[in-house]
């Protein structure tokens, strides 16, 4: 059974910080606008036409769907989103449709739909039309650009692992130019890459696939588009799986408070991994029994003395920093293969850690940055700003100066951007969160969760009006096919509609592997290219 609250003296600190935080961010202004009385007006249904999906014969087909760009226009102009899907085998047979939402933002839907659909058992391809789209702003739907490559490489080469004195003024100057480069550059279709319409474009998409309901699985950020589509669309629900999820009100109301339990999830994360090598040095290979040091160590080395990668681009201990964020999502599994890369990283040699972000890795990260200065509306204090990004920091001393201090990136470190988001935000969802008469939900939360913390998906669960509770005790972001347990109730909850009894706890997850004998897919994970695991 996973620690409960009251049992952990730090998450008691944490939550009681967040506690805090939520007073003093709703005192600040960031209080939400009132709801949105009005039921959003019925836009044209698109019409897709199925081809061939860019030459590849792997059973899939591709569509457009031209949906309204801002829907208080619904017959304005449009935006074409990329849509892909692949029929059920078993057509006598079939329920339904299966969407499939990758994390995020700002990786494709469709590639993630694609990626994925084989590791999905044979008794939902069977009886699914498996289907993935692209969201507005993202990769062949619009693709948002803020800084371009040139701009983003400068900014995560002269990065650091440990920021100096002037780091918290350089990240608000960068926010500042962020945003800044964003209108310019993307301003058409930036008001409206909000998750609100996106839910929008998801129900058009049902009604276009002629479906009267839809099943759907969202991890990660698509937890929260699948959250904000059943408030809106809650009858239009056969199925919902959510995984890795989002507290949604603190999300997008709170989002101080949010940012607090990001930054102490993934130092609780990393700092289990450093211990398992303290405990285990010959396992791990990485810090002779003092791993922490070691870590502290070599990201001021790498600081001082970049690694030049072979592109001819610095790795430093930024780069360190900002690799082991994304990795350390993959588990226990995967430990043996950090402790070697952080070895590797010592010895000046080849490492996944010491690989800086790509141009790849940019078109996710403008997309990133956007879509939730877009969402969530933090308070316009500059001083609150700098008191909250520095006391974030300072309180996840392994990563925190690192990534909160850089230029914008990944999630926790939006605020010195969307503080001084100045674009309006028509898409912004503003309701209750509740989905009152949708069908039950299924909201899968691990306890270790280095990128959505544990208690997000306990708030979830309890917010949703017929929300149903998974628990996967393990570390790792994400729960679905990386646990035979977990894996096997959503499969029985997809096809047949029954939801794993209340309180249940599933406890199988994978031990780590020996590099020397197992070679696991979660190594080097790429934050630009998402996709559900394949089954042990």
């Amino acid at each position: 059974m996973p620690t409960r609250l009251a049992d952990d003296p730090r998450r008691r600190v944490v939550w009681g910080i967040s506690l805090l935080l939520i007073a003093v961010t709703a005192l600040a202004g960031g209080a939400p606008a009132a709801a949105r009385a009005a039921e959003p007006p019925n836009p044209p249904v698109p019409v897709l036409s199925w081809g061939p999906c860019d030459g590849e014969q792997d059973g899939f087909e591709c569509a457009t769907a031209r949906v309204p760009l801002d829907y208080r226009r619904p017959t304005g102009p449009t935006l074409a989103l990329a849509v892909t899907r692949r029929a059920a085998a078993d057509r006598a047979h079939r329920t339904g449709v299966l969407v499939l939402h990758p994390g995020g933002p700002g990786n494709s839907g469709v590639n993630f739909a694609r990626s994925s659909y084989e590791a999905l058992p044979a008794s939902l391809r069977d009886t699914f039309d498996v289907v993935g789209y692209d969201m507005r702003g993202v990769a062949r739907s619009g693709q948002v650009e803020c800084w371009n490559d040139q701009e983003y490489a400068a900014a995560v080469d002269t990065a650091r692992g440990v920021p100096g004195p002037g780091a918290l003024k350089e990240a608000v100057r960068q926010g500042a130019d962020f945003a800044r480069a964003c209108r310019e550059r993307s301003g058409q279709i930036l008001p409206f890459i909000g998750t609100g319409s996106n839910a929008q474009d998801l129900d058009l998409l049902r009604r276009a696939l002629g479906e009267e309901t839809l099943s759907f699985y969202g991890r990660s950020f698509g937890s929260y588009v699948g959250t904000v589509y059943a408030a809106q669309f809650p009858r239009r629900v056969r199925a919902m799986v959510l995984d890795g999820a989002y507290d949604p009100r603190r999300y997008a109301e709170v989002p101080y408070a949010y940012d607090a339990g990001q930054f102490a999830a993934l130092d609780g994360a990393v700092g289990r991994f450093l211990d398992w090598c303290a405990a285990d040095p010959t396992a791990c290979g990485f810090g002779e029994g003092r791993p922490r040091q070691a870590f502290e160590r070599l990201k001021r080395d790498l600081d001082a003395d970049p690694v030049i990668t072979a592109s001819g681009r610095p790795a430093t201990g930024y780069t360190l920093a900002y690799r082991l964020m994304f990795n350390i999502n993959s588990g226990r599994e995967v430990w043996p293969y950090l402790g070697q890369a952080l070895r590797a990283a010592q010895l000046r040699q080849g490492s996944f850690l010491l690989s800086p972000p790509s141009p790849a890795s940019f078109d996710f990260l403008n997309v990133n940055t956007a879509v939730e200065c877009a969402d969530r509306t933090y308070p316009g204090s500059r001083l609150l700003l700098g008191a909250m990004v520095g006391a974030q920091a300072a309180s996840a001393p392994l990563l925190g100066p690192a990534i909160g201090l850089g230029p914008p990136t990944y999630d926790h470190n939006h605020a010195p951007t969307c503080v001084q988001w100045t674009t309006e935000r028509p898409s912004r969802y503003e309701g209750s969160y509740r989905a009152a008469g949708s069908a039950p939900v299924l909201v899968l939360g691990t306890t270790g969760d280095p990128d959505t913390p544990y208690q997000d998906a306990v708030a979830l669960a309890g917010t949703l009006e017929n929300g149903r509770l998974l628990t996967f005790a393990a570390e790792g972001h994400t729960a679905y096919n990386r646990s035979t347990c977990v894996s096997t109730l959503v499969e029985s909850y997809l096809a047949t509609l029954a939801l794993p009894v209340r309180g249940t706890v599933c406890a199988d997850e994978a031990p780590p592997q020996p590099p020397d004998r197992h070679r696991t897919t979660g190594v080097g994970i790429d934050e630009t290219r998402d996709v559900i695991p394949t089954l042990r």
